[in-house]
């Protein structure tokens, strides 16, 4: 299934309760994956989004293998890679024209179809979605705990009681600030893409093409098959912490079509559908507290998109999981409140590391000269295009190869 397939119908949509076990703050992979685990292990939950679905959201749509790992644990890996684009390389372009194709277990998925998946799933499980639905507060109690919410549906203001909210509003700022949970306002990045069809390029978009250039800094402009000559073609920027994101990615994307010969081919024989769309970006697993006490924070609202890739999918996913077995551990220990956030926090611990690699290795996107020397060097070396396919299945990091010793090990090689 793609763009131009009709999605099946998803289970009705339901009407808010007064109460629940949990009530899940946006419906996209985290919030979907937390709600369908928690349903399943026999809890009540109840999952709004301020949209009705299937609805589109500005993504890369690549699903590397974080990803695939996450959907075969919550039982859809089948179901979402019968409707995938399967991808065998991700194509890495130097400034200087070099290019190398890294091998990977990759597809791509437009977010309209994956989130759409995601939520029936989570429907199928026994979760209770309603929409369209916008937060606007958390309720909370006389010692401040969070004891649920205070939503917006048309000109009603329903509240809903909860034990726990969960909340996975992606990377808006608002809703962050209204939960008492946002510490940095700025994002990490923005994205702007679009879909193009064009028959023409059949055959010639095989890869997910990344591309980076000194006229895209900081960031890079990609381009991955969809299916049925359907292109998302996009470009990004990150910058570093606290500085203000002020790119101008439309005039990035003109810049991007100027110089990736491809990009440019698949713009002039194409039709754009539905226009060029933009989002921030919140990365590295900051910008945001955990949790507090009856609220558990998940997915890109945490920061869980990988800088330097932008790759946000998987982490959301995993993200939610691990919201859902601390709520789930807690409920088991007589000290609910803090065994939940003192699991949650653990599973995150283990996180940190990887994205203070992708941070590290966001140089790139800065210094695009580097990707010059990666490339060129990985074009003559098995191991490092080993190394290179290790980032995509997470058993290297990227950060390494940007280390004093591992450039040296590049010069020398």
């Amino acid at each position: 299934m793609t763009l131009h397939t009709p999605l099946p119908e998803p289970v009705p949509v339901g009407t808010l309760p007064a109460s629940c076990d949990v009530l899940v703050i946006g419906a996209g992979p985290a919030g979907s994956a937390c709600a369908a685990t928690l349903a399943a292990a026999g809890w009540s939950v109840c999952l709004v989004d301020q949209h009705d679905f299937p609805r589109e959201k500005v993504c890369g749509d690549g699903l590397i293998p974080d990803a695939h790992a996450a959907l075969q644990r919550l039982g859809v890996l089948d179901e979402v890679m019968a409707h995938a684009e399967r991808v065998g390389q991700v194509r890495c372009v130097a400034p200087r024209g070099g290019q190398v194709d890294v091998p990977g277990t990759l597809a791509v998925l437009p977010r309209r179809i994956l989130d759409f998946l995601l939520v029936r799933h989570a429907q199928r499980q026994g979760v209770r979605l309603v929409t369209p639905v916008k937060f606007d507060a958390v309720l909370e109690d006389a010692d401040g705990r969070v004891v649920g919410a205070r939503l917006r549906q048309g000109e009603a203001r329903p509240e809903v009681r909860a034990r726990w909210v969960v909340l996975a509003t992606g990377a808006g700022v608002p809703p962050l600030v209204a939960a008492g949970l946002c510490t940095r306002r700025t994002p990490s990045g923005i994205a702007l893409r679009g879909y193009v069809h064009n028959p023409s390029r059949a055959g010639r978009h095989t890869t997910m093409d990344v591309v980076w250039d000194k006229a895209l800094r900081p960031g890079y402009g990609w381009i991955f098959p969809c299916g049925q000559d359907t292109y998302n073609i996009g470009v990004g920027a990150f910058f570093r912490q606290g500085q203000a994101a002020d790119a101008n990615l439309r005039q990035m994307f003109d810049d991007f079509t100027r110089v990736y010969a491809p990009a440019r081919a698949l713009m002039d024989g194409g039709t754009l559908q539905g226009g060029l769309k933009g989002a921030p970006l919140r990365c590295t697993l900051e910008g945001a507290e955990s949790g507090r006490p009856g609220l558990v924070a998940t997915g890109e609202t945490l920061g869980s998109t990988y800088d330097f890739t932008g790759e946000g999918i998987g982490k959301a996913l995993e993200t939610g999981l691990m919201a859902a077995d601390a709520l789930l551990k807690g409920a088991g220990e007589a000290l609910d409140e803090a065994a939940v956030r003192r699991h949650y926090d653990a599973r995150l611990a283990t996180l940190r590391p990887r994205f203070a690699l992708y941070e590290k290795a966001n140089t790139v996107n800065r210094h695009p000269w580097l990707a010059d020397l990666v490339v060129w060097r990985a074009r003559h070396s098995a191991g490092l295009r080993q190394r290179m396919g290790g980032v995509l299945d997470e058993t290297s990091n990227p950060g390494h190869l940007l280390s004093l010793r591992g450039m040296v090990r590049l010069l020398r090689r």
